[in-house]
C-alpha cells in the first residue's frame, strides 16, 4: 500500500495573483522537471462574471531543491482563450505538457464553450511553445481530439505521456448529464488514445476504469511507470451532491502491466482527507512525478484546487 506524507498546501493563489487573469484557483497542476526549478503549469480564473467564469493557464517556477520556493509566476497566460464561436472561446483548463522529438514543449488543454440546456461542452486542443515553455501557440482554431459517435460531449482532462515513442494520452469523455436539484451535471469517464505523432489519434473507445459509486464521474488519470508497472492516480466523484464533503472527489488508483487493461485498488491509494484545512472536504486532480529519487503528488484540496495546489511525498518502499 502507498503511503503519501502531506506536507501542505504549496502554492496558494492568493499570494501570487497575476492581474486580473489570475485571481483565484491553480487547478490541475502538471509539472516539467528543469535543471533548476521544476516547473508547474496550472489553469487559474479571474474573479467570475456575472456567476460565469472563464479559465486560464500559467506555471510556476519552484526551486528544485526546495519546492515550496516560489522563484517565479508567468506574468501573461500561456495560451490565449479561442476566436468567438470556438471550442476554447470561454476556458483551457486543464493543461499537459510534453516534450516532442525536437526538444520542443508542446501541451494539449480542455478548451471549453457555453453552452443552453446544459453549462458547458469541452474538447482537447494543443499548443506548440517556440519560447521554452513560457508560451504556447494553437496549431489550429479546432480541437485536435472532439466529439464522435462513441464520445457526444465533454471532451476534457488530457494527460499527456511517451512511452517507447508512443504517445499516449489519457482524456475522459462524457457519458450522460443528470438533473440534480434542478441542475444538469456530468458523468464522465476515463478513456486512452494513442498516436505516432501527437497530432492524429486512434481512440480505444472504452472506459478503463471500473465504477465503484453512483454515478461515478473520473477525472485526471495520471499515469507512470515504475517498478515493471503502469500505475495511474486519478480521482472520482458522486454524480450528485458532490460539493461537499460526503460525496466529494476522492483520490483512486489501478495498475496495468500493459496500460491498456487496468485493475482498480482505491484501497491501496495511500492518501485521503485531513480531518479539516484547505483538504479537508475533498482532494483531486493528482499529478505523480519523480525528482531526484523521490515520488511527490501535487494535488487539488477543497473546491477543486480554490486556494491551490498541494504536495505529498510518497514514503519510500510503499508504491504498491
Amino acid at each position: 500500500m502507498a503511503n503519501w506524507i502531506k506536507k501542505g498546501l504549496l502554492f496558494k493563489t492568493a499570494d501570487h495573483q497575476q492581474g486580473d487573469w489570475m485571481q483565484e484557483f491553480a487547478q490541475a497542476p502538471c509539472v516539467v522537471v528543469r535543471d533548476d526549478t521544476v516547473r508547474v503549469y496550472f489553469s487559474t480564473r479571474p474573479k467570475p462574471d456575472s456567476g460565469l467564469y472563464v479559465s486560464y493557464s500559467g506555471f510556476a517556477d519552484l526551486d528544485r531543491a526546495d519546492l515550496f520556493k516560489v522563484k517565479k509566476v508567468s506574468a501573461k497566460p500561456i495560451l490565449s482563450l479561442g476566436k468567438l464561436g470556438t471550442f476554447d472561446e470561454f476556458g483551457t483548463y486543464p493543461v499537459s505538457v510534453v516534450k516532442n522529438d525536437e526538444g520542443k514543449y508542446v501541451c494539449y488543454y480542455a478548451g471549453w464553450t457555453r453552452c443552453s440546456s446544459v453549462p458547458f461542452n469541452v474538447a482537447i486542443g494543443m499548443g506548440i511553445s517556440n519560447d521554452d515553455g513560457e508560451t504556447f501557440t494553437k496549431i489550429g482554431d479546432g480541437p485536435v481530439l472532439s466529439y464522435s459517435l462513441d464520445e457526444p460531449f465533454v471532451l476534457s482532462g488530457p494527460k499527456i505521456r511517451r512511452f517507447n515513442n508512443l504517445w499516449c494520452l489519457w482524456y475522459i469523455a462524457g457519458k450522460k448529464w443528470i438533473m440534480v436539484n434542478g441542475k444538469p451535471e456530468p458523468v464522465y469517464k476515463i478513456r486512452m488514445a494513442t498516436s505516432s505523432d501527437g497530432i492524429n489519434w486512434k481512440k480505444e473507445n472504452r472506459d478503463l476504469i471500473e465504477t465503484r459509486v453512483a454515478d461515478e464521474a473520473q477525472a485526471s488519470s495520471d499515469v507512470f511507470y515504475k517498478d515493471g508497472k503502469y500505475h495511474m492516480f486519478f480521482c472520482y466523484r458522486y454524480g450528485a451532491n458532490y460539493r461537499g464533503k460526503e460525496f466529494g472527489y476522492r483520490i483512486g488508483y489501478a495498475c496495468s502491466d500493459d496500460m491498456y487493461n487496468w485493475t482498480r485498488m482505491d484501497e491501496k491509494v495511500g492518501i485521503d482527507v485531513s480531518s479539516d484545512g484547505w483538504d479537508g472536504e475533498m482532494i483531486s486532480y493528482p499529478h505523480v512525478f519523480e525528482l531526484d529519487g523521490k515520488i511527490h503528488m501535487f494535488y487539488l484540496g477543497n473546491q477543486v484546487g480554490k486556494e491551490g495546489f498541494g504536495l505529498a511525498t510518497l514514503e519510500e518502499g510503499t508504491l504498491v
